[in-house]
């Protein structure tokens, strides 16, 4: 109901998200739809916290979110400078750090570092790249979502707790309106505040226990891995990193003619594929297993590139 108004109220003010060189759509769309997400999601946390279903250092941690929220519609809006955005964001994974308690360590399997100054900076960069890489894999219809609610299955499925819950049920009240063809966006609203979520996530388990830290990077390899391979092959191929694209392994496979629900039901497929390697072998097993067969994906996306 809240995206559907949101929708409404785009269109009536024109806060359309035009079609541009990094767009994957061709009509302009109303955006906003993530402020859906948003509400749902901390009035959800609200309501757990006072009926004492989620730990009081974890509900302060997501609750900063709210900051990334409004700054990020306040970017949707206006377009606010990088150096905004970073310096909000910095504050952010900071706050939601301290309130956390820090990252305690990072077990390597062979190895641990407990060094708190490492530990928290990896912590830190962590919190910040999430953030930023679900903005980047949010381009196409159901993507960003369908992911938020395979990540929210996934760790009620592992870990349990009702949060899990609230998260996948207010992702899927927007994706409703996102799937298919999109009537409504998210936008960067509702994609950095995902991605700060997954990072807060990902530190509060691995704190319960250093193996989470690696089952949550296994879990949201699809994501990280496409947004970091492909700012790797930007580097080097000394191309302007801030610079808006469509390299990216989803933006491709549109670009070669695939359409956004088939590259959604196969990011599907193989978000299956990977719950199923984290599942039945360790996630020391499962995070080569993942990274090679998307080794594999990106190898063969090339090789439809140049035949094209």
């Amino acid at each position: 109901m809240l995206t559907y108004f949101i929708k409404e109220y785009a269109i009536r003010k024109s806060l359309i998200a035009h079609v541009n060189e990094r767009s994957s759509h061709v009509t302009p769309t109303p955006h906003g739809g993530g402020v859906a997400i948003a509400i749902t999601w901390f009035v959800g946390l609200i309501y757990l916290y006072a009926n004492n279903q989620i730990e009081q250092n974890f509900f302060y941690a997501l609750m900063f979110g709210v900051i990334i929220s409004v700054i990020s519609y306040l970017d949707d809006l206006y377009e606010l400078p990088p150096k905004i955005r970073i310096f909000v964001q910095s504050g952010v994974a900071l706050g939601g750090l301290y309130v956390l308690g820090g990252l305690h360590g990072i077990d390597f399997g062979f190895f641990s570092v407990d060094n708190q100054i490492i530990v928290n900076m990896f912590a830190f960069l962590l919190i910040i790249w999430f953030i930023n890489l679900y903005n980047f894999l949010d381009g196409i219809d159901g993507y960003a979502g369908s992911e938020a609610i395979f990540l929210s299955i996934a760790g009620f499925l592992f870990f349990g707790g009702n949060h899990f819950i609230l998260l996948a049920v207010a992702v899927l009240g927007f994706l409703f309106w996102n799937w298919h063809k999109a009537k409504i966006f998210m936008g960067d609203v509702g994609s950095t505040l995902l991605g700060y979520t997954v990072a807060i996530f990902t530190i509060y388990y691995a704190n319960q226990n250093t193996i989470n830290l690696w089952i949550w990077v296994t879990l949201f390899a699809l994501f990280w891995f496409d947004a970091t391979i492909t700012l790797f092959r930007r580097y080097k191929s000394g191309e302007k990193l801030y610079q808006a694209h469509k390299k990216h392994a989803y933006q491709r496979l549109v670009q070669l003619g695939w359409s956004h629900k088939r590259v959604v039901l196969w990011s599907i497929i193989i978000n299956t594929i990977v719950f199923s390697f984290v599942y039945i072998f360790s996630a020391w097993i499962a995070l080569p297993a993942v990274i090679a067969m998307q080794f594999y994906i990106v190898k063969y996306i090339d090789g439809q590139t140049k035949s094209n």
